[in-house]
């Protein structure tokens, strides 16, 4: 599987642990940056890339890091088509591909040990969509909104 990285310096360190440990297990890595550690570079160039990446090749996903995640994840999602979604378990990184369809995951590097962060990123790579009628249905609200800026029509009571 093709899985695009993108990180800031904080995420730096997990992000080249993360891409070596991908290309071990057979996956194709395609680094978005920093290609060097910078202390004070910023996110959105390499996470915007990142997205971009998995947006525009159907079938890869995305893992972008940072500090906390929150920021990386908040870039990767003004990404047309991009689900990102912030994982700080295996439970939420297996729920974001199985009930959102998320294709890019978002992990906080001050947050999670290396193995931690890896076996979310495992767990998110492994996990195929529910495909549940229910989820794609939330799904292709959030996409018509994207697209529209059109609000769903609320619940009738």
């Amino acid at each position: 599987m093709r899985v695009y990285l993108g990180s800031d310096h904080a995420g730096y360190e997990l992000k080249e642990h993360l891409a070596s440990w991908l290309r071990e297990r057979g996956h194709d890595v395609v680094d978005a940056g920093p290609l060097a550690y910078d202390a004070v570079d910023d996110y959105p160039p390499f996470v915007l890339r990142a997205a971009e990446g998995v947006a525009s090749d159907q079938g890869s996903l995305g893992v972008v890091i940072g500090g906390s995640g929150n920021g990386e994840q908040i870039a990767a999602n003004k990404v047309g088509g991009v689900r990102a979604a912030l994982a700080w378990s295996e439970e939420t990184a297996r729920l974001a591909r199985e009930h959102n369809d998320a294709n890019v995951l978002s992990i906080g590097a001050r947050m999670h040990s290396q193995e931690e962060a890896a076996g979310f990123v495992e767990t998110f790579l492994s996990t195929p969509y529910s495909d549940e009628e229910r989820h794609t249905r939330r799904i292709r609200m959030l996409t018509a909104y994207e697209e529209t800026g059109e609000l769903p029509p609320l619940p009738q009571a």
